[in-house]
């Protein structure tokens, strides 16, 4: 009997051989070693991508970064997954935990593929004295953008095994875009509290750092700060209580 393989081709599904990549999944064939091989193609990735990010403040930094960005991935899909799975269980799909994971995975690697597309122009910022908090927002549009066309690719999947497998149900494609909303949340969340990805040059070097604020009030301020370089707000506060996007900034001795 003939079987499905899947090169380095399917597991971007988003660039070539898509039918055939979710024909694989839909058949659950080898299901457990096209799951490996997909999380190990999406930790490369995320880690490449993590090391050029990190890049800008240092090595100890980059490697750091490195680590970071494939946990903040891996970590926010195993907050969110069961639920999902339960949801879809519910709503009559008769997809194996395995196939979910997979299609799922398959999402990620996309999204970490685009991601490491745009390392040439990240490197170009850094080298060219790149503004910091430009470079915060740029990271953020970079997520941002990978991950629709991440989970396009999940949709893709899902409605495949709905219209012609039939092992999925029509309401589950629709509970799923709301989930990837959940998932954006709980991966925001996660990647506050991860923080730093990135710091200013002068910073001294930090795994975590702790202050106040959230992901929404620093990226409003990394755009006014571009906007305005060296504007400070209009009521003073803490150094520990400024917003950033990724690093704490607070400066030593303040």
């Amino acid at each position: 009997m003939s079987t499905t393989k899947l090169d380095i081709g399917s597991l971007l599904p988003g660039l070539q051989n898509r039918d055939e990549f979710f024909e694989a999944i839909a058949r659950d064939q080898e299901i457990g070693r096209h799951i490996l091989q997909l999380a190990a193609l999406f930790t490369a990735f995320t880690f490449f991508y993590g090391l050029i990010m990190g890049c800008y403040s240092g090595a100890l930094q980059a490697f750091t970064a490195a680590v970071k960005v494939p946990v903040l991935f891996f970590l926010s899909l195993l907050v969110c997954f069961p639920a999902f799975f339960v949801l879809q269980f519910i709503l009559g799909s008769k997809m194996r935990f395995g196939q979910m994971t997979a299609i799922l995975l398959s999402g990620f690697v996309l999204t970490g593929a685009i991601m490491v597309s745009f390392t040439p122009i990240v490197i170009f910022f850094v080298l060219t004295g790149g503004n910091y908090h430009f470079l915060q927002l740029l990271h953020v549009a970079i997520f941002i953008l990978a991950g629709i066309f991440g989970m396009k690719v999940v949709l893709d999947a899902l409605r495949y095994s709905c219209e012609k497998k039939k092992i999925y149900p029509q309401t589950g494609v629709t509970v799923f875009r709301f989930w990837v909303v959940i998932l954006a949340f709980v991966g925001i969340q996660l990647a506050w509290n991860l923080r730093p990805f990135v710091a200013e040059k002068d910073e001294p070097y930090a795994l975590f750092r702790k202050y106040e604020g959230n992901f929404y009030a620093a990226v409003i301020y990394s755009m006014n700060q571009l906007m305005s370089p060296g504007a400070k707000p209009e009521s003073p506060q803490p150094p520990s209580a400024a917003p950033h996007l990724f690093p704490d900034t607070t400066r030593q001795g303040q």
